[in-house]
């Protein structure tokens, strides 16, 4: 869990719009599409290792997962959460 002073600080570094921690059931499925090596980051690499949590930007469309409980601010890092409707 991301500490609430450093969530109202960090903003996507994209469109600068706030950011919110994904729930756990999307966490959930964005494991089982990691498992089955479903998910590709923005970069077009594939997402091998599981998330522990995940940072949506306002618009809803993107996520910037968390390893290891340190959220990966890079754009080409980022999950189109658009993905996980094909599934």
């Amino acid at each position: 869990m991301i500490d609430k002073q450093l969530l109202e600080i960090l903003r996507c570094p994209q469109d600068k719009s706030k950011l919110s921690q994904a729930d756990d059931q999307l966490v959930t499925q964005i494991n089982r599409a990691i498992d089955d090596k479903h998910l590709v980051a923005v970069g077009g690499h594939e997402i091998t290792k599981h998330i522990c949590g995940g940072l949506i930007r306002d618009a809803g469309d993107l996520m910037y997962p968390i390893f290891d409980q340190i959220p990966v601010m890079l754009p080409d890092e980022a999950i189109d959460l658009a993905q996980l409707q094909n599934q």
